[in-house]
């Protein structure tokens, strides 16, 4: 790879990691073609951007991003896979059932809206994490419960007034 091919890759790293809040780092060596395919496929289906990068490249594009990556360049030793997606638990949540069939992939790492996670035992704190759609729906959820609630008891005693009405009327 020629200097010019390198910082063409350097400049489209940097972009992406300046495109994305969350990016995910992890260790897919091991894996056979078929798993790889099928991690690839799995990857697809919930919108997961996955590929593999050179470390010092990667490193590189760390380093010229305007982004925070604090101890996540240290993590990039041997094999690395970036996983990019638009929800902050997406990857998370397939590594986590993509390991029900085998040991890999591991997570080096992730960067989840400028908050960082370092080590494979971060995999279950990042599968609870909720996206930013599921906290909307959990706010809505709760607004329009007290509102329900106050419609149908002025529905309900509204029934009650009218028929007290109507019966102190015909007495």
């Amino acid at each position: 790879m020629t200097k010019e091919e390198k910082a063409i890759v350097i400049e489209d790293l940097t972009a992406q990691l300046a495109d994305n809040s969350t990016i995910y780092l992890a260790d897919i060596s091991g894996l056979d073609a078929l798993a790889t395919s099928a991690l690839r496929r799995a990857c697809f289906k919930a919108n997961i951007k996955l590929s593999v990068v050179k470390n010092t490249l990667l490193a590189k594009a760390m380093e010229a991003s305007e982004k925070e990556f604090g101890e996540l360049p240290e993590t990039l030793k041997g094999n690395t896979s970036l996983m990019f997606s638009e929800t902050g638990n997406g990857p998370a949540k397939l590594i986590k059932s993509f390991r029900k069939k085998s040991d890999k992939p591991l997570l080096k790492g992730a960067f989840v809206e400028e908050a960082i996670f370092v080590g494979d035992e971060n995999l279950d704190t990042l599968v609870s994490i909720k996206s930013k759609e599921e906290v909307i729906g959990e706010i809505i959820g709760l607004l329009q419960s007290p509102a329900k609630n106050v419609i149908s008891g002025l529905k309900s005693g509204g029934g009650k007034l009218a028929g007290i009405l109507k019966t102190l009327s015909e007495k």
